[in-house]
C-alpha cells in the first residue's frame, strides 16, 4: 500500500468519526413494546462506528477485538431485556450503505486506484461480516446459558425436597412423571437427601395420575439407591393401579414401605423412632 493510499484511508476513517453523531442520530429507534433502549442503542451505534472506523486504517485483528467485546455486551443486554437478536442484526447493518458510499466519495475526490478501493471495501464488508457472526454466536451462547439455568430452576421446582424435620424429607410429585422427571427425581433424592442428612425420604405420588413402565422401573431404582446411601425411602399415595405396574414388571415390593396416604407414613416413622 503506497503512502498516498494510507493517507486516504486515514481520511475516510476521520470521516466517519466526524460524522459519528449524524450517522447516529439519523436512524430512529425501534419502539419495543415499551421497553425503552435508546441510551444503550445510542451507546452501542458509537461504538461500533468507531470499529468500523478502525477497520479502515488497521488490519482486521484490531476491529475483530473490538468488536468481541461488543458483541458481549450487547448481547447480554439484549437478554435482560428479553429482547431478540434481530435489533442487533439491524444495528450493523444500518451503516453499511453510509459507510461504503464516504469510501466511494474519497476515491472519486482523490486519486484513489481501483485496486485500493476494491481492498478498502472488501475489508469493511468483512469486518461488518465478522461483526453479525460474533454478536450472533455470543448471543446464541448466553442465550443457551439462560435457558439451562431456567431449565434447572424448573427441574428442582418440579421435583422439589421439602425437609420437615431434621430427618424426614418429603418429595411431592404432581402431575405426569415421564422419563426426565424421573431422572430428577433420582439426582433430587440424592443429593439433597445426603447434604441435609435426612434418615427417611418419603416419595408421594397422590397427585401422579399414572406411571407407565420405564417411570416404574426408574421409582425402583431411586429406592435402591437411597438405601445404598443410607436413607431410608417410603412410598406413599400408592393406588391400584400404580401397584399393579409395578407387579406387572417383576418388582418385588416385599421389603419397599408402602402407604396409602401421607400421614400413614409418617405415622409409621414416628412408631419407628418410638420403638
Amino acid at each position: 500500500m503506497t503512502p498516498l493510499e494510507k493517507e486516504n484511508l486515514a481520511t475516510i476513517s476521520k470521516k466517519i468519526l466526524n460524522e459519528k453523531d449524524k450517522l447516529v442520530n439519523e436512524i430512529p429507534v425501534p419502539k419495543l413494546n415499551g421497553v425503552d433502549i435508546t441510551n444503550d442503542l445510542v451507546q452501542w451505534r458509537k461504538e461500533l462506528l468507531d470499529v468500523y472506523a478502525e477497520s479502515i486504517v488497521s488490519n482486521n485483528q484490531i476491529p475483530i477485538e473490538q468488536l468481541e467485546g461488543w458483541g458481549v455486551e450487547v448481547s447480554k443486554r439484549l437478554l435482560d431485556l428479553m429482547l431478540p437478536l434481530d435489533i442487533a442484526l439491524e444495528e450493523i447493518g444500518n451503516y453499511r450503505a453510509a459507510i461504503s458510499e464516504i469510501i466511494h466519495q474519497e476515491a472519486v475526490d482523490t486519486e484513489f486506484t481501483l485496486e485500493a478501493y476494491n481492498r478498502a471495501i472488501v475489508n469493511f464488508n468483512y469486518i461488518v461480516d465478522q461483526a453479525v457472526k460474533i454478536v450472533s454466536s455470543h448471543y446464541m451462547q448466553d442465550y443457551n446459558d439462560t435457558i439451562a439455568k431456567a431449565r434447572y430452576a424448573v427441574d428442582e421446582l418440579s421435583i422439589p425436597l421439602v425437609k420437615i424435620t431434621e430427618q424426614i424429607g418429603i418429595i411431592p410429585i404432581i402431575g405426569e412423571i415421564d422419563t426426565h422427571r424421573a431422572d430428577q427425581l433420582m439426582k433430587n433424592a440424592l443429593n439433597q437427601g445426603n447434604s441435609n442428612d435426612l434418615e427417611y425420604i418419603i416419595i408421594d405420588l397422590s397427585g401422579v395420575s399414572a406411571i407407565d413402565t420405564m417411570v416404574a422401573q426408574q421409582l425402583f431404582k431411586v429406592i435402591e439407591s437411597l438405601e445404598l446411601i443410607g436413607i431410608h425411602p417410603l412410598l406413599s399415595g400408592i393406588r391400584p393401579d400404580i401397584v399393579q405396574t409395578m407387579v406387572s414388571l417383576g418388582i418385588n415390593m416385599r421389603h419397599i414401605d408402602t402407604f396409602s396416604s401421607l400421614h400413614r407414613a409418617l405415622a409409621t416413622i414416628q412408631s419407628f423412632d418410638s420403638n
